[in-house]
């Protein structure tokens, strides 16, 4: 039942199919057949855009078939021929949809968009169609009823009690009448979610800043400038200057222009995308959206949609939610204000007497920052190049784990510029495939991630290892440099990494029962990001791109003073997206002329949020909220740090931050076993207590 929901999730999307139009023989379809690749991975290079719609159709009708085929046996309802049959109904489905959703993330098309919205209402329909089953239901409820009975162990309890309660969470106990009405909010809630992304894309792709005079490069550093160059040639504007809304090219701008006026023109593009009345206006989307998102909650007898996400994550309600959000924003929100502080003194040094404003707010904490610690970005990044940083992040993962990864050449490739690598575990056994995919293309969403084209499970008792993807929009090579990140771009490898290595780890026999709540999820990523800057790690990777030198030890030193600072400012941005996330699902009900940008105002007022500092995503660009995935859950990332941060004191505690047995005991209680057990009891498994938030207000520097 898990693999439907979780095919679900990627879903937030589909519309309506009627004949398969452009369809492909049998025969010729990589998805009608076993994958014959290396390690089972999908032949992205045979898969073509007329084979995607005749598997999901019949992937759909080959699951009605077997859900059909459980429904019609004459025997008593029990675990395996209920439960289990249902959690394995489904397989041809859940194997185009990862492929599907996975490239139309990191590579889409138009035709991949027209597609995912031609069959939305079908995908809606078909889960509705299980969900809302009673019969299937019945037969569900009489095992949950029964399961005394069934001597079931753990993972067995854990599958049948979420299966069951999937089923009460999909609308089995209500009235048909409410059961219609809840197919069609379903439906259109999908359609609304995809739009909202399909806008978004639109948007940061449609903007250019455009620079035609060497002197308006001024400040910004040598390599952002070739990729500048790079673009404008993409764009056939020879001998001209290309800047783009995706961060590798806006946030450098932002903090090494000398031009402020025009840091004040991609700023605004920025924050102003998907609300700009155009064709790719998203707000009117949000407003129909969070509208019937409400009536779903509501129809489902809860007040609001976030009570009715909530219940069933490690926070359980909204008031614990704000309760850890007010109590990281206060100490936030001063330091932000010493920060700014900072920064309008650096101003008026400069002879600026204007206002500060959040087109200035990077380029002066640069400043603030070399002359507080003597260190900017520049100076750093020829020791972050890309693959060194990446061996650095193996590195990790080998001390602590024992594992390795060996780039796999003659792969098949989800896009020509993504790297496979093979995962052996330390007794050289095979643990999954890892997928790299850097930089930023009009094709791929903004952002970082990590996906699977395959999840982990078991086919008759043996392992089948996950094919495990990390996306990414990191700085290009240029200018016959490679590829030179940031240090923020540095974590968010590692970041990433931790959700790789939590798919690799997995170790679960039912599909039902290997996702963790969303507030739970961040924990292996952002414990990662602990070891990122680590004096032992950097000692490691962080190695001069031309030289070959280790980064100093003076260098490390600034860096490990200077990690504190600006804390204020991506604290503040952070919750009060966070806040603006709740706000909007919290409302008990939608004014016909609610008005998106006023409630937005409202929300960050009520805050008293800083007018310089933004939401780190504003309402008509918030694809992680009003995309789905993290609606009424945006706080997770914070919930999930009070726990990283205890965590990682577990490793500090003990003297060493690769500590074998700790190390040992994160990746069996954290890290493989899936849903099994309840969130904060896995944790207290590794820990032996609950965390405080104590340890994550010292780390980011606000205690």
């Amino acid at each position: 039942m898990k693999r439907m929901l979780i095919m679900a999730g990627l879903v937030m999307v589909l519309g309506a199919c009627n004949s398969p139009g452009k369809d492909a023989k049998s025969s010729e379809n990589p998805f009608f057949a076993e994958y014959t690749t290396p390690f089972g991975v999908p032949p992205f290079d045979k898969i073509k855009i007329e084979h995607y719609k005749p598997a999901f159709l019949k992937g759909m009708e080959e699951q009605k078939q077997e859900i059909d085929a459980l429904l019609n046996q004459r025997s008593m309802p029990d675990f395996e021929n209920t439960i289990v049959a249902l959690d394995q109904s489904g397989r041809l489905l859940s194997k185009v949809s990862s492929v599907f959703y996975g490239l139309n993330s990191a590579n889409t098309s138009e035709e991949m968009q027209a597609l995912s919205k031609e069959l939305a209402p079908l995908l809606s329909k078909h889960r509705d169609d299980i969900k809302l089953n009673p019969r299937l239901f019945a037969r569900v409820k009489e095992v949950y009823e029964r399961q005394k009975g069934f001597n079931l162990d753990k993972e067995q309890t854990a599958l049948l009690e979420d299966t069951y309660k999937s089923f009460v969470r999909g609308g089995a106990n209500l009235s048909p009448e409410k059961q219609e009405r809840l197919r069609a909010l379903n439906s259109e809630i999908s359609l609304l979610q995809l739009t909202f992304g399909q806008n978004m894309l639109k948007e940061t792709n449609a903007f250019q800043l455009v620079i035609d005079n060497q002197e308006d490069l001024a400040g910004l550093p040598a390599s952002l400038i070739a990729t500048a160059a790079d673009a404008a040639k993409v764009a056939g504007l020879e001998r001209k200057w290309v800047f783009t809304l995706h961060n590798p090219s806006i946030m450098p701008f932002l903090q090494f222009s000398e031009r402020r006026p025009l840091r004040e023109k991609i700023f605004k593009a920025y924050i102003n995308r998907g609300n700009n009345n155009n064709e790719s206006d998203n707000k009117e989307v949000v407003k129909k959206l969070v509208s019937l998102r409400l009536e779903k909650a509501k129809l489902m007898g809860y007040d609001d949609y976030a009570a009715f996400v909530l219940e069933d994550r490690m926070a359980k309600n909204e008031a614990n939610v704000y309760r850890l959000l007010n109590q990281v924003w206060e100490p936030a929100l001063r330091k932000a204000k010493e920060e700014a502080g900072d920064l309008k003194v650096a101003m008026k040094k400069e002879g600026v007497k204007d206002e500060l404003q959040g087109w200035d707010w990077r380029y002066y904490n640069e400043k603030v920052m070399k002359e507080k610690f003597d260190i900017d970005e520049n100076q750093l990044r020829p020791y972050l190049k890309l693959e060194n940083v990446r061996e650095g992040m193996f590195y990790v993962a080998n001390k602590l784990y024992g594992i390795t990864f060996t780039e796999l050449k003659d792969m098949p490739k989800p896009h020509e510029e993504a790297i496979a690598f093979e995962c052996k575990d330390t007794d050289g056994t095979h643990l999954g495939v890892l997928y790299m995919d850097y930089f930023p293309r009009a094709s791929k969403r903004g952002g970082a991630w990590c996906g699977t084209y395959r999840s982990q499970t078991y086919k008759d008792s043996v392992r089948v290892a996950p094919v495990v993807t990390i996306v990414c929009n990191f700085t290009k090579p240029s200018g016959g440099q490679p590829a030179l990140l940031s240090p923020d771009e540095a974590s968010t490898m590692f970041h990433e990494f931790g959700h790789a290595l939590h798919n690799l780890f997995k170790d679960v026999h039912y599909y039902g029962v290997s996702g963790v709540p969303r507030d739970f999820v961040e924990l292996p990523s952002q414990i990662m990001e602990h070891w990122a800057f680590e004096p032992e790690v950097l000692n490691v990777y962080a190695k001069h791109y031309q030289t070959g030198e280790m980064m100093p030890k003076e260098l490390i030193g600034k860096l490990e003073k200077s990690g504190k600072y600006g804390q204020g400012f991506a604290t503040a941005e952070y919750v009060q997206a966070s806040v603006l996330d709740m706000d909007y699902h919290v409302l008990k009900e939608i004014p016909a002329d609610f008005d998106v940008e006023k409630f937005e105002a409202a929300s960050m007022k009520r805050l008293g949020a800083l007018s310089q500092i933004p939401p780190r995503y504003r309402t008509t660009y918030f694809n992680h909220t009003m995309g789905g995935g993290y609606t009424a859950g945006y706080y997770s990332y914070m919930w999930a740090e009070v726990l990283d941060a205890d965590a990682y004191q577990a490793f500090v505690e003990t003297g060493n931050i690769f500590d074998p047995e700790t190390a040992a005991k994160f990746r069996k209680y954290v890290l493989t076993p899936g849903g099994i057990d309840d969130a904060m009891v896995m944790y207290t498994n590794f820990r032996g207590a609950e965390p405080g938030v104590e340890p994550l207000l010292k780390n980011r520097g606000l205690k």
